[in-house]
């Protein structure tokens, strides 16, 4: 008998597992795979971690405490997991991403500096700006290193008391006021249970017929030869309107070379547990493009190629809520394409979902965007 069950725990999971294991309760995590998986979301070695965020304004403050827990979460497991960089952003004055940011920053003060082309040009000489677009500097700002903290969250989940068993399928949730959760081992029970089991949350909260697509993303390495695309020397990390899409890209780190890919489009996946992600030949050709068309290097060869699943409501904004008919039921979907920068406030704000008595909480208040009421009323 547990207190807590979290079920799923890639970036989000692994958060709230840990947070309720600092916070004193009997907590057992349950994954499918093992920590750090490369089957779900969480993985592909970085993220972008940014502020002014473009998706809808009212992420800022999220992603400002979330900044800050990540920076305490190195401090507490005593290495780095958030690497500063900056993020430039080019498109065009009036589109969606250029207008969102400017508009986040102003509603909330983040400094976010804004550049004509001829002055993008001097300041990042590794970019060659797209026609017809401006750019968009944030200091604050940098990278994850996305598998080192799951890792960290659920190594220091467990040295403050919790239990994590990879390998473990499970078949059914039954609620009541103590949930059971049946296994492909046996069960056990909680009085609380936390579904974060990405795209295979909607299978899991069937009853509730949440609104969620799976659909399927790669990410890409490649090699350039100008030192001025690796981190050491300056490179910012960047997102770019290009070609009536948008795509993505964070400096050379290591060996695995620079990364990118596209952050829209994506194919439908029916099964993520089968799913072959395969490389596709129209999206490594539309990202080959726009890393030959944006990056100024003589040579940028294609390193390798890894599959993540991105598991979407139809805003694209997050949902975190209580199960209607059984409030000891928690769960949290729909973070894919830019949630996990967000894991540390939004595992904190689970556990305090099966801990705190009432939603009165600061995070109650900033997440209140996220319930699954939109989609009642829509």
């Amino acid at each position: 008998m547990y207190d807590v069950i979290v079920i799923g725990t890639g970036g989000i999971g692994s958060a709230a597992l840990y947070h309720l294991a600092t916070c004193g309760m009997r907590v057992l995590g349950l994954d499918r795979f093992p920590a750090g998986h490369d089957r779900g979301s969480s993985h592909g070695e970085s993220r972008m971690v940014r502020k002014s965020y473009f998706e809808h304004p009212d992420y800022v403050p999220l992603a400002c405490q979330s900044w800050d827990m990540w920076q305490q979460l190195e401090q507490r497991a005593g290495r780095s997991l958030l690497k500063p960089s900056g993020v430039v952003y080019y498109g065009r004055p009036d589109g969606v991403v250029m207008s969102g940011v400017r508009d986040s920053a102003a509603a909330h003060g983040l400094p976010v500096e804004d550049m004509s082309p001829a002055d993008a040009a001097d300041r990042f000489p590794q970019f060659q700006c797209p026609p017809a677009t401006t750019a968009l500097f944030e200091a604050d700002a940098g990278i994850l290193l996305v598998e080192d903290c799951v890792a960290t969250h659920i190594q220091l989940a467990v040295e403050a008391g919790a239990e994590f068993v990879d390998d473990v399928t499970v078949r059914h949730i039954a609620a009541g006021p103590t949930v059971t959760v049946t296994t492909d081992r046996g069960t056990c029970q909680a009085g609380h249970v936390i579904v974060t089991a990405g795209a295979w949350s909607a299978g899991l909260l069937a009853d509730l017929q949440l609104p969620l697509r799976v659909i399927r993303k790669h990410l890409h390495w490649f090699h350039c030869d100008n030192p001025r695309l690796h981190l050491a020397d300056g490179c910012p990390a960047f997102f770019v309107e290009h070609q009536g899409g948008y795509f993505y890209g964070l400096p050379q780190m290591g060996p695995s070379g620079l990364k990118a890919g596209e952050h829209s489009g994506g194919a439908p996946v029916s099964d993520p547990l089968t799913d072959p992600r395969a490389p596709e030949s129209a999206d490594v050709e539309r990202v080959e493009n726009f890393v030959s068309d944006f990056l100024v290097t003589d040579s940028c060869t294609h390193q390798q190629q890894k599959t993540c699943f991105y598991t979407m409501t139809p805003d694209e904004n997050f949902v975190l809520d209580h199960h209607p008919e059984h409030a000891n039921v928690v769960y949290a979907a729909g973070f894919s394409g830019h949630g996990f920068k967000f894991a540390p406030v939004m595992g904190q704000r689970l556990a305090e979902m099966v801990t705190a008595p009432s939603d009165t909480s600061r995070l109650a208040e900033l997440t209140g965007f996220l319930t699954r009421d939109r989609f009642r009323t829509a």
